[in-house]
This record gives C-alpha cells, structure tokens and sequence, in this order.
C-alpha cells in the first residue's frame, strides 16, 4: 500500500514525541520478570504500532507472557501470516481472519481480557482504530475465570517469543505500550475520534495496577531503569531489560507525526529485502524500491547512503507509482521511462547523459524533489553540494532507489527526517526543515520539507 499526501495526520492537541523500532535481524527485544503476581484473570495492553518488514510465512511476536511451569503455558499477542493472533500454549485463542500489513500507518491495538465475564465471547476483546474485531479464521475462548499467564511471576517480553525460547522477533516501531493490571479497558481509554474522524491518541488516565506499565521510550539509555528505553512511567517503576536495543532506535516516528518509510509492498521484484524499519534495503538482480508515501505537490527532501554495493550502477531517484510492474530498473527506459535516477557512474536516468560527479560508497546523497512550481524539478545532492536541477513533468511520485545489474546488490540506508544516524552509521546532525521538523545530516535547501504527516497536513 502506497499512502497518498497523509497517513495517520493528527488533528488532535496530545503528542507523542517518540517510538521504538524493533528491527528482527538483531533479535531484539525488551524483557520484565514481575517480582509478584497480579490479577491473572483481567486486564488490559494497548499499543500503537506501525509495521515494517512483513511477514507472510513467519510469526512475529508484540507481547508474550510465559507460564511459571508447563502446565500453565503461555499467551501472546503477534502476527501471524500477517492476521493478528491471540495464541497459547496448546492453541489459539484468536485469529483475525483480516489482514494487517499496511506499512504506512500506525494501527492502534488494544487487547481486553476479563475472563470472570459471563458471556464466553466477551471475555477476550480485541480492537483495531478503536473498531472491536469480530470477524475469525479461529477463535477458542477460555473457560470462565480461568487464569492468564499475563501477569504471573515468569518472564514476559516485548517483540519476541524469547521467553519461551523462540526466535518470534518483531519487526515494527512500537509507542505508547500500556498494560492495565485489573481492568478490561476500552480503546476510548486510549484514543478517540478526531473532527475530521480520524482516530488518534490520548492521553490515559486511569490506574494501572499491581503489574502495569507505560512505556513512552522518551529515555536513549540501556540500563533497566528511569533513565533507559524500556522505563515506565506509570508510577508503578516496572523498568525493562533491554536486548539488542540501542538509542539510535528511539525514533520520532510516531502516531501524531508519521514519517514516509521505504515500502515493501512496493518493488519491481521478489528481491528487495527490508530492515532498520523499513529504512535499510538491499536490492538484488536489478530491483527498485520505492518509498510508502507519494507525492504530487510540495517540495520534499530526503537522504540516501549507499553503504555496500558490488554493483557497478545503483541509482537513486523519483519514480512514478505506476512504474512498478514488473521492469527492471528505476527509470524503465525500455518503456519510455516512468521516472528520473542519478547513477554513481555520473549519468541521469531516462536516457544516460552525463550528470553531476560519480558518487561511491559512504557518499550522502539527497533528492529535492519540486512539485510546487511552474516548472516541476528534481534536484540531487552529493555531500550537501547539489548537481543541478533537472526538469520533469508533473506525476504521483515516490522516491526510490534501484539496483540495475544482474548478479549484483546494493545496499542502501535513507532517511526521511526520522533518522540522521541512518541507522547508526553516522552520529546525528540533528538539521531540522524550516518548520523544525525531522533531523537530517544536512539541512533541507530553503522551502523543502521532511516527507510526514504534519508537513503533509501543511503543505500537501
């Protein structure tokens, strides 16, 4: 899914200023061992959560609570083949019979037990964007007052299965995580519907229990404590370890500002794969990815590092949404061409007149790309120094980034204004737009914009 001038826009005065990204291929995950029971039988985990490399044929775990011994299992929430799964030890409670893979929007998930209840569908809940989800391919419900293994005294984490010893690692950004020890909550509690009926975040303000939590990832530090990404600021003080986590995961890619991403559902090929939360991709075979948000008016800026290549002509560039069908390269010159690239050999795409100065590994790269005016334009930068300006017809577009050999990949690290550490392969700059937004290694030329939903909002 390609989100066209918005997603997730905010109209409402509560922000959330952070989130953190759960990358798969570095196992990570946060963990907590509750020091006594609470109530087993009722209770509540809202989150907000933005997906990035999907999973068709894997599971992907968002919050798992061991049992204390065999006989009482476990529960978790995850992704299963892309439908949201409620399972155990012995079966699913629940699987959607939709789908969840969107990785341009946040969806907002809550999960309401309360097993006292006595009508057997009502003691698990669970709503999407504050729509209670009824529709299953599977659905077990518990006995009455049977007891969870959530908020027992055994481990529970946060984006993977490792309690249970398992490699169900998650790959998304995740914000506002609250579990409610006590009380099955509606998605009222957390969120609401905007004037314009979008539904956005709020801030909670109930009691959170024996074993509850807040976690607002606002801290960059490891340590299981305030000053660390997995504190709580419930009031309850119930830190989380941290495992293959660090402080360039903490992203202000949230619900109230939600910054384009690179976008797996959106290549020419098979053979594209995505990380760093969609902000890394390795292309392969002659492949392109394109970006999750398209544009056909304003002025936008983003930066690129390719930082590993045994290629001989990545390109990056602009690309129009319809341009991904199959073809093999950014600019599809054997079709007439459907968008414009810069190859590091220093040559423009469609057509291969030379262009700018060749550009290597390391290089940081960056595309101004101009929908506001007369004259449409693109422009790249190497090293903040630009190349100049190349004309271009109006369209729908997206940034992309391609490899155009066989046999061959290119790496590439981007940034939309949610990360100038690219991931950790350089320190942060912290340049802003001229509205403060995003953080860049160098500052966006004068009337550029950060490609997310508060510029979208202003200048879409």
């Amino acid at each position: 899914m390609v989100n066209i001038l918005g997603a997730n826009s905010v109209s409402g005065g509560y922000e959330i200023d952070n989130s953190l990204r759960f990358n798969d291929n570095d196992s990570a995950d946060l963990r907590r061992t509750p020091s006594s029971a609470g109530n087993r039988k009722t209770f509540t985990f809202s989150t907000w959560l933005k997906r990035a490399n999907l999973s068709p044929s894997g599971n992907q775990m968002i919050f798992l609570a061991y049992g204390a011994n065999a006989n009482t299992g476990w529960q978790g929430l995850a992704f299963v083949n892309d439908q949201l799964c409620l399972t155990g030890w012995t079966y699913n409670h629940f699987l959607t019979t939709g789908l969840f893979r969107d990785p341009s929007a946040w969806y907002h998930i809550v999960l309401a037990i309360d097993t006292t209840n006595g009508t057997a569908n009502d003691r698990i809940k669970l709503y999407v964007n504050g729509t209670q989800i009824t529709d299953f391919s599977q659905r077990n419900n518990p006995s009455q007052n049977d007891d969870f293994a959530v908020n027992n005294t055994a481990p529970h984490t946060i984006g993977s299965q490792s309690s249970y010893n398992s490699s169900s690692y998650l790959d998304a950004y995740l914000t506002e995580v609250h579990l409610v020890d006590g009380a099955a909550k509606a998605p009222t509690d957390f969120a609401e519907t905007d004037d314009n009926g979008v539904w956005i975040p709020k801030a909670y303000t109930g009691s959170y229990g024996t074993n509850g939590f807040y976690l607002e990832f606002k801290e960059t530090g490891t340590s299981q404590n305030s000053s660390g990404i997995g504190a709580d600021t419930s009031g309850n003080d119930h830190h989380w370890a941290v495992t293959n986590l660090a402080a360039t995961d903490v992203m202000i890619d949230t619900p109230t500002n939600n910054f384009a991403t690179m976008n797996p559902l959106l290549t020419d090929t098979t053979t594209v794969a995505f990380s760093e939360g969609n902000l890394k991709t390795v292309c392969t075979n002659a492949s392109t990815a394109g970006s999750s948000i398209a544009v056909q008016k304003g002025k936008w800026y983003v930066e690129m590092i390719c930082t590993a290549k045994t290629a001989s002509n990545a390109m990056i560039g602009i690309s129009t949404v319809d341009g991904f069908d199959g073809q093999r390269q950014l600019d599809e010159s054997q079709n007439g061409g459907s968008g414009h690239g810069y190859v590091m050999n220093a040559t423009k795409l469609p057509g291969g007149a030379s262009y700018g100065a060749t550009w290597a590994v390391d290089d940081i790269m960056a595309i101004a790309l101009d929908l506001d005016t007369a004259q449409n334009t693109v422009t790249f930068y190497k090293n903040n120094a630009s190349q100049g300006t190349i004309d271009i017809d109006n369209a729908l577009y997206v940034f992309a980034q391609s490899n155009g050999q066989g046999s061959s990949t290119v790496t590439y690290n981007t940034n939309f204004g949610a990360d100038d550490t690219f991931a950790g392969e350089i320190s942060s700059a912290g340049n802003t737009d001229a509205n403060g937004e995003g953080l860049f290694k160098y500052a966006p030329p004068s009337g550029y914009f950060a490609l997310n939903t508060k510029n979208l909002a202003e200048f879409g």
